[in-house]
């Protein structure tokens, strides 16, 4: 697979690409995270592609502005890091409309806290790979959502994904919330769904079968502290500790453990 991203504006080094019906493959649907936890860039590794949902709305107690900066040898030290976000329509204000209320502050706190955290681990070369990326997205855009896509697109690279980004916001679908998430997975041509532990408790698996097209549960580990941490930390903690290779690793096995692998 090649990387390639469907978005308008500054985002990654991918390339454009739009929806091509003939690829198949497993897809993963979720909101743009700002260095999204463990638990999450496991889900978004494991699939082929990652339809980023930036078509609803924003939560100012998720992860689309914030993540949770674990320190290298102390985990249970931790420490929100923010971007302050201005919604120009108010709480109904969808995602890929959120602005950044000072982009050049947020860059000056995303290099200050991640470098604080993570500059003197043997790992820094990696990370320091991935906050470039994102310094430069936020040198050109105010968009949170360009923000957030960059940090997870920078993360998967390292660890050598090879997988596309598209957007909801270009695919058109239904306005019921399975019936989206059914109506992305089959413009994009994905033969399966991959769906968080948090996405089964609410979807409705009727359109998707309609479609034809397989719900598969995603899990992660729920032991040792490397994936205890998975649900609550940032994926840099992860990478800083680790590695991009080891990470790569437990990533992979946890891919081949997982019933997407054994897909028609």
């Amino acid at each position: 697979m090649t990387l390639t991203n469907a978005f308008s504006g500054p985002a990654s080094t991918a390339a454009s690409s739009a929806p091509d019906p003939s690829r198949g493959g497993a897809c993963a649907i979720h909101q743009p995270n700002l260095f999204p936890r463990l638990s999450t860039l496991a889900k978004l590794y494991a699939a082929d592609r990652w339809i980023v949902l930036d078509d609803v709305q924003f939560a100012r107690r998720d992860y689309q502005h914030r993540a949770r900066l674990a320190d290298r040898d102390e985990p249970a030290r931790q420490q929100w890091l923010t971007l302050p976000t201005h919604l120009p329509r108010g709480r109904p204000t969808l995602i890929s409309q959120a602005r950044l209320v000072d982009p050049q502050r947020s860059r000056k706190t995303v290099q200050l806290l991640v470098r604080q955290y993570y500059g003197r681990g043997p790992h820094w070369q990696a990370v320091s790979d991935v906050l470039d990326q994102v310094l430069d997205t936020l040198d050109t855009s105010d968009r949170v959502a360009d923000i957030a896509r960059t940090t997870t697109i920078a993360l998967l690279t390292v660890l050598g994904w090879a997988g596309e980004v598209l957007a909801s916001s270009e695919i058109p679908t239904r306005p019921g919330r399975s019936e989206r998430l059914a109506d992305l997975a089959e413009a994009t041509g994905s033969t399966h769904y991959l769906c968080g532990t948090g996405g089964l408790r609410y979807l409705d698996t009727g359109p998707f079968d309609a479609h034809g097209i397989p719900v598969l549960p995603f899990h992660t580990p729920m032991n040792g502290q490397f994936w205890l941490l998975a649900r609550r930390v940032s994926s840099l903690w992860a990478l800083s500790v680790t590695g991009p290779g080891e990470l790569a690793n437990e990533l992979v096995a946890q891919r081949e453990s997982d019933p997407l692998r054994v897909r028609a």
